[in-house]
């Protein structure tokens, strides 16, 4: 389940790469930066989002529940993401018993052209 941030900015689940979930978001004024591209703030949380969708995901098959709260993050804009959809995926880097490192991608037409990359740090709390 996503968060009310997600609905407001129109994320939704799309489908499964494996056993991690992919995101999107579909372009909408609502969400412009300058005319006509993603504004950098739509972005950067529809990879958050990813990235914790992939830790959510990975935890319970650990046989954990915990708590995540996001810590630090890295965000790097790497080209303009036009007025299409855009996919995100989370990678979990290492998901300690405290702390977890995710990276997130987000593309548009090909994965092979990302649009924009992070990384996540997570505290894990016993939930």
């Amino acid at each position: 389940m996503l968060p009310a941030y997600a609905r407001l900015i129109g994320i939704e689940f799309d489908h499964w790469n494996g056993d991690v979930p992919v995101l999107t978001v579909d372009y909408t004024p609502n969400i412009c930066g300058n005319p006509g591209t993603f504004h950098g703030g739509a972005l950067g949380g529809l990879l958050e989002l990813a990235a914790l969708a992939a830790l959510r995901v990975s935890l319970p098959e650990q046989g954990r529940e915990a708590a995540l709260t996001p810590l630090s993050s890295t965000i790097e804009y790497l080209r303009s993401a036009g007025e299409q959809r855009t996919y995100a995926i989370g990678q979990i880097v290492r998901a300690g018993r405290r702390l977890a490192n995710v990276r997130a991608s987000a593309w548009q037409d090909s994965r092979d052209k990302l649009v924009t990359t992070a990384i996540f740090n997570f505290a894990i709390s016993p939930g």
